[in-house]
């Protein structure tokens, strides 16, 4: 289990993590969402002591981070790929791992098969490997110790479909056996097939949080119709609001609200459904003010 209370984190007048608190649970994957400096990482570095946090607390299965003895047979990390050691080979890293936590070598050819890296790939130097190549050594890496939790910060960067898909069945396998994982990610579809909870951050404060059905559920009703402008003034004039959101509407009311005054006006819908368009729109929407570009929920201006 991850348990992050009140965790705050400054720059000068800056404010990178402010009055984060969340829990990840054992047998679950929880998705750890948000814009580029939302504060994602600056908090993923507080976890594993690389950052010290001004205020609040984080514990790792019950201990601070920095207290875990030989913390990498608990605790996967992943941070960024692209911090190993480029003059060394792929299975030199993988062996440097092992006998600092001191596991037999044979764990290196272990991992190496599971994250797929032939042989041939492993007596390559880190230089020449491709980022997805990186991605897969840097989880073998986090997986060596075969720790009881895992924290990967975009994991599925620089991977192909294939290799996505592939990520994506090894964490939910891991978190069957009861393996805490905490990943975050800005491929928005891959984190809504993988995980069983969600964080989402903006400005680096939590914006919301809670299951992938729970938060499209409340995200309201979606719906289209050959006379939208019609519809969207009937529901006014039932004191139900709609706002634009791509080619249709949004409106926090149940549908069958929404279909009940477009059949008493004789409006023909052409959608009309819970607001699940995915996590893309409820992301943007949720997190627009920290956007780089502006969320245009309606057509172009």
């Amino acid at each position: 289990m991850i348990k992050v209370e009140s965790l705050t984190k400054t720059y000068g007048g800056f404010t990178a993590v402010d009055n984060v608190s969340f829990v990840a649970q054992p047998g679950r994957v929880t998705g750890f969402l948000g814009p580029n400096g939302a504060g994602k990482s600056t908090s993923m570095r507080i976890m594993v002591g690389l950052t010290k946090a001004d205020r609040g607390t984080v514990t790792v299965g019950g201990h601070d981070y920095l207290d875990i003895p030989n913390p990498g047979r608990h605790v996967g990390v992943l941070l960024d790929a692209s911090a190993q050691h480029a003059g060394r080979t792929g299975r030199e890293v993988l062996a440097l791992s092992a006998s600092t936590m001191g596991l037999p070598s044979s764990r290196v050819d272990e991992m190496l098969d599971l994250v797929s890296l032939t042989e041939s790939e492993s007596k390559r130097r880190v230089k020449n490997y491709s980022l997805g190549m990186r991605q897969r050594l840097g989880i073998a890496n986090a997986l060596m110790g075969d720790p009881q939790v895992l924290i990967l910060d975009e994991p599925a960067n620089g991977l192909d479909p294939a290799g996505i898909r592939w990520m994506r069945g090894l964490l939910k396998g891991y978190a069957e056996r009861g393996g805490t994982v905490l990943l975050s990610s800005h491929l928005l579809h891959e984190v809504q097939m993988i995980a069983d909870e969600l964080v989402m951050i903006g400005r680096g404060q939590i914006v919301a949080q809670g299951t992938p059905a729970d938060l499209l559920r409340e995200s309201g009703t979606f719906f289209r119709a050959v006379e939208s402008t019609q519809l969207v003034e009937a529901l006014a004039a039932a004191g139900i609001e709609a706002s634009p959101v791509a080619d249709g509407y949004r409106t926090d009311a149940e549908a069958i609200e929404v279909g009940k005054v477009a059949a008493a006006h004789q409006i023909t819908l052409i959608e009309l459904k819970l607001a699940d368009g995915g996590l893309e729109d409820l992301f943007l929407e949720l997190t627009a003010e920290t956007q780089r570009e502006s969320y245009q929920t309606g057509g172009a201006a």
